[in-house]
């Protein structure tokens, strides 16, 4: 189940994956997670628009650090042209896997036939990925949803095209557009997938205990497993599972001292990265993950919530340690 996992000419430690989520894994957080075992990174979604129109926010989206390799940078968009020529002209940055969004189900991207738009236009949807395929020299992955419509069932057919188009990866979450995160994730198409391509099948949705894990695979026989929302505030899921599925038992949950030094490791990384202006309110949602579920969460979350110094937050958390 811990296997090492190869995607096109890049090797994996493992098999634990980090989902690309925005606002989330920005590069301190993936430095964090990666040091916690994570097999693979991913950027937030890159808008192949605005790196031709050379947007400044685009920067910091894909800056990596040498310490979280092996990292894949995501890109999105719906025009196979603009695609191809934005993956060559990245190609030569520091990143090792490629991906294509083609699940997110915000409606700003969708409604510009981006994201899990292109699951309703699979011909599209294979244009792109070939162009980018034949245009970047990194392995290829696609990230897509079990369907669009509510009753939609279409990755199947999705993942296979992609495979003929040339990723060299699916990562497929078990929910359609219309169900956002809402529900449960529908891991029986996961198992139809794995058994439609010959390509490694990344498998996403539900996943936020170590033991979900285990009953994913054993639902699914996936190749990998992709970590998004159980990933936030709790970096510690990744060193978990490895742990349980190494030896049977399920390790402890942090305690609240070492939630506390966590949250001001991250805080002191976002700072340095972001400065203390921004870095410091991001911090304000990234800390009311961490503390959720700890005793008197709510009110901590609620004083988290205001902070605008990196000497507010110590101040806060020196009552939780």
């Amino acid at each position: 189940m811990l296997n090492n996992l190869k995607i096109g000419d890049v090797e994996l430690q493992g098999n634990l994956i980090l989902a690309p989520m925005a606002g989330v894994t920005d590069l301190p957080y993936r430095v964090l997670c990666k040091e916690q075992g994570a097999s693979l990174v991913y950027t937030e979604m890159i808008s192949a628009k605005g790196i031709f129109y050379n947007n400044k926010n685009t920067e910091k989206l894909w800056e990596t650090d040498t310490s979280e390799h092996p990292v894949a940078l995501q890109l999105f968009g719906s025009d196979p042209e603009l695609m191809a020529d934005m993956a060559t002209k990245i190609d030569g940055r520091d990143f090792d896997i490629l991906d294509i969004n083609m699940g997110c189900p915000v409606p700003k991207v969708v409604g510009n036939g981006e994201g899990s738009a292109l699951m309703k236009n699979p011909e599209l949807a294979g244009r792109i990925i070939r162009a980018v395929s034949d245009a970047s020299g990194k392995p290829l992955t696609v990230k897509f949803r079990k369907g669009f419509a509510k009753e939609d069932n279409s990755c199947v057919e999705f993942a296979k095209m992609a495979e003929a188009n040339g990723a060299a990866a699916v990562a497929v979450h078990g929910r359609t557009r219309e169900q956002y995160y809402s529900g449960k994730a529908d891991w029986d198409v996961l198992a139809e997938v794995k058994k439609a391509v010959s390509i490694p099948v990344i498998g996403n949705g539900d996943l936020f205990e170590p033991e979900d894990i285990k009953r994913m695979y054993e639902h699914t026989g996936v190749d990998a497993f992709m970590i998004g929302r159980g990933a936030r505030g709790n970096p510690w899921i990744f060193s978990r599972t490895i742990e349980y599925l190494k030896t049977g038992v399920i390790p402890p949950k942090p305690d609240v001292h070492k939630v506390a030094e966590m949250i001001l490791r991250h805080a002191k990384m976002n700072i340095e990265f972001k400065g203390e202006f921004t870095g410091i309110r991001e911090m304000r949602k990234h800390s009311g993950w961490y503390t959720a579920g700890l005793h008197n969460s709510a009110r901590f979350r609620e004083a988290l919530s205001h902070i605008e110094t990196y000497d507010e937050l110590e101040n806060i958390l020196r009552v939780i340690k």
